[in-house]
């Protein structure tokens, strides 16, 4: 069976079982490794070139942030999201998106915030070309800046966590028809808020926007998941 998981790089300057960890972890991101199969250590050790310690190692930090299932007797697993565990993850993250961009509001630079308008301008681009990918990865680096504004590490570390946990389903649910723009303009009042230093309206706009994705990432699994019976009950003919 051909590889799917590229081999480490031995050149960098971070512990081996953060690179296998971090490798696994784009693997599942990105479906390379899809929920609920199974892994095992001394496959994914030949295929990254490593010893199975760092990979057992790495499979243990991934079962503490939600990635894999370890099952007595079973083996490990890549874990799946049911509708419960979407609805529990955006909850919370709900409440902690509020708090965090309430404390940019009180905290943010004006680098920071220069920073968070010219990300829109190029999302706004990047919406009108129809690069997905790019929308994403500039999505991903709008968040992380608004986060930090807060000036709370911890909590940066907790919702980080939380949105890794449905990376996997970010580009479904921005594909959804209609979300790219609705998000963008989520976005600018987020930062309209946050720049005028009005910590309740970002904190509303925070939870508006959180509300919505989840929203719009449900409609978009169902419209998948139809899809796939569609196609299924075609193939049967």
């Amino acid at each position: 069976m051909k590889n799917r998981l590229a081999p480490i790089k031995l050149d960098s300057y971070q512990p081996l079982r953060e690179v296998v960890c971090e490798s696994l972890r784009e693997a599942i991101r990105n479906g390379v490794l899809r929920p609920g199969e199974r892994v095992m250590e001394i496959q994914l050790a030949e295929e990254l070139g490593v010893s199975r310690t760092p990979v057992r190692e790495a499979l243990r930090k991934l079962e503490l942030e939600g990635y894999v299932v370890m099952m007595p007797r079973r083996g490990t697993y890549v874990a799946s999201m049911s509708i419960r565990d979407i609805n529990e993850i955006f909850e919370i993250r709900t409440a902690l998106e509020s708090l965090s961009n309430g404390l940019a509001a009180d905290h943010i630079t004006d680098e920071e915030l220069e920073h968070l308008q010219r990300l829109l301008v190029i999302i706004g681009g990047y919406i009108k070309e129809g690069n997905i990918d790019k929308i994403v990865e500039t999505d991903i680096e709008f968040h992380d800046t608004m986060y930090h504004a807060a000036r709370n590490e911890r909590l940066v570390g907790v919702i980080s966590n939380l949105r890794d946990q449905l990376t996997r389903f970010r580009t479904l649910s921005m594909s959804y028809p209609g979300r790219l723009e609705e998000t963008l303009e989520e976005h600018r009042l987020i930062v309209e808020a946050i720049a005028n230093g009005d910590r309740k309206t970002a904190s509303k706009a925070a939870e508006r926007h959180m509300e919505n994705s989840e929203k719009t990432l449900l409609k978009a699994m169902e419209a998948l998941e139809a899809e796939k019976k569609a196609k299924a009950k075609k193939a049967k003919k």
